[in-house]
């Protein structure tokens, strides 16, 4: 069974070579996932290790899974920082390996990521993911309501623009 952990600034910095072989990975295999084909990996290295000063903070919240000592995937949590959006965070960056895909992981790294939120008292979380794309088809089946699509929002990793979808879903005590 793989596990699913949560990081901490330290161990983003560790695992920061791994990290980066999945967002390397999941570019080049046609994620829009906020980079541009062909990712280089130094460049992804430097973009998780400049994520452990959020996660040590609280303003990120990182998982991973993995089989053995690879990670296989990752979800994350950022929350806002104005008083009066501490009830909501946002989940970014779902990534499985392609290896790894129809496994079932992303729905586990998801549940995850929405368990964690009730348990640090938010109660509503937000996305935006490719419109079209097989996240879409997992965030609707997961219980998430589609806002609609913007389009031409962001570019694929070949730099095409695409619309993008739009999800929330309420969780903990304002979901019962």
């Amino acid at each position: 069974m793989t596990a699913i952990v949560r990081l901490s600034g330290p161990d983003v910095l560790a695992r920061a070579g791994e990290l980066a072989d999945l967002l390397t990975d999941t570019v080049h295999h046609g994620a829009s996932v906020g980079f541009l084909s062909p990712l280089d990996r130094a460049e992804a290295l430097a973009w998780w290790k400049a994520r452990a000063d959020a996660v040590e903070t609280g303003g990120l919240a990182v998982w991973t899974a993995c089989a053995g000592d690879r990670v296989t995937g990752t979800v994350s949590l950022s929350f806002p920082d104005k008083p009066n959006s501490r009830h909501r965070a946002e989940l970014v960056k779902l990534m499985v390996h392609r290896d790894a895909r129809g496994q079932g992981l992303g729905r586990r790294l998801l549940t995850a990521a929405e368990r964690a939120a009730v348990d640090a008292g938010v109660t509503l979380l937000h996305l935006d993911t490719e419109t079209g794309s097989p996240a879409e088809s997992l965030y609707s089946s997961a219980g998430w309501t589609r806002v609609g699509a913007i389009p031409d929002y962001a570019a694929t990793p070949t730099g095409a623009l695409h619309p993008t979808t739009i999800f929330y879903k309420r969780v903990g005590t304002l979901a019962d």
